[in-house]
């Protein structure tokens, strides 16, 4: 796929990896750049056109379909953390908002865009992941589930959506230089760098990125004795 013909959606394009997802493709050149956000006066980028989309919502959905019907490339960005443990209290209410946004809102859009993608040529979802796709840190148990659910949704999309020649990409990385990490004292990827990976893979039509070495080497350990996912993440 070439990014100079695409059009494309980001979701939580506002902040984080987000908008570098979006100053990457408006470098690229592409045609247009939705940047959508639950409030689209928290976008603060020129060159794009801002689009009211809370993942969410059924009916935000379907008005960015309706809307954006020239779309070919749709980046599913938007996520949320809660940071709860799986007995903690208040864990279910975590566990379901995640999932609303971090699984069911790609699904949703991805359902929603199929269409669209394939009346204009195929082009390509890019599912951002994270190593919690495969692993569960305790800190952080509901988010990893629902990592987990988008993973295997990313699996099936693919399979679902190759006939049409709609590429999908999943992004694993670990922690990233953004706003929802920045309580974590730990060692972070640029996001800028992890888009530059992305946007190759999407040229090169490939399916997968793994954007740092601590997701290379728990993809590898999966197969491993013991297994990388009996970790905690810790050790």
């Amino acid at each position: 796929m070439q990014l100079k013909n695409a059009v494309a959606l980001v979701t939580g394009a506002n902040r984080g990896l987000g908008q570098n997802f979006v100053n990457a493709l408006l470098a690229a050149g592409v045609k247009k750049v939705y940047a959508a956000a639950r409030d689209p006066s928290t976008v603060r980028l020129d060159g794009v056109e801002k689009i009211k989309l809370d993942v969410t919502r059924p009916e935000d959905v379907a008005a960015a379909a309706k809307a954006c019907g020239d779309v070919s490339l749709l980046i599913n960005n938007a996520g949320i953390a809660r940071g709860s443990s799986f007995l903690a209290a208040g864990s279910i209410e975590a566990a379901r908002a995640e999932l609303e946004t971090n699984y069911i809102g790609p699904l949703a859009l991805s359902q929603a865009f199929a269409p669209v993608l394939a009346a204009n040529g195929g082009g390509a979802i890019v599912n951002v992941l994270s190593v919690l796709s495969w692993l569960n840190l305790s800190s952080a148990a509901t988010y990893s589930a629902s990592k987990a659910a988008a993973w295997s949704l990313t699996n099936g999309l693919r399979n679902e959506l190759r006939a049409q020649g709609t590429k999908v990409l999943g992004l694993h990385v670990g922690f990233m230089d953004t706003d929802m990490t920045k309580d974590f004292d730990v060692p972070k990827s640029d996001p800028a760098d992890v888009v530059r990976q992305v946007l190759e893979a999407i040229v090169a039509g490939r399916e997968e990125v793994l954007a740092d070495e601590v997701s290379r080497q728990v993809k590898q350990g999966l197969s491993a004795e013991p297994a990388s996912y009996f970790s905690d993440g810790s050790h």
